[in-house]
């Protein structure tokens, strides 16, 4: 059983930067791939950013490359996702997921995700 548990997140001014981190028990980081998702008011959750057993990064949508950055400790079982230059349409609720196949295709455990709030 692989456990995610979620922290950072907040209310932050646009411009501001964050960090969030997904803690990962259960299992190895190193042989799965993790994924941050977000949701936000009313709309449905979309992908950010994942990156695959084999170290292999995705951002979705690239444009989002040069703002957020995906990445992990192996070491320490976390995953990281940090946030610059942060706009008001960046609020949601932020979620971490695991795929155990590695692959990022499919996400079997989801942390209980955190709320990012900017304000304009």
């Amino acid at each position: 059983q692989v456990q995610l548990v979620q922290s950072g997140g907040g209310l932050v001014e646009t411009g501001a930067s964050l960090r969030l981190t997904c803690e990962v028990s259960g299992r190895a980081l190193s042989t799965l791939a993790v994924g941050w998702f977000r949701q936000a008011p009313g709309k449905e959750r979309e992908a950010v950013a994942r990156f695959g057993a084999n170290g292999a990064i995705t951002y979705y949508p690239d444009s989002l490359e040069a703002r957020f950055t995906i990445s992990r400790d192996n070491s320490k079982n976390m995953a990281y996702l940090e946030m610059r230059s942060l706009k008001p349409e960046d609020t949601a609720v932020y979620y971490c997921a695991a795929d155990v196949r590695g692959w990022g295709m499919r996400w079997d455990y989801w942390g209980h995700g955190t709320q990012v709030t900017v304000s304009s």
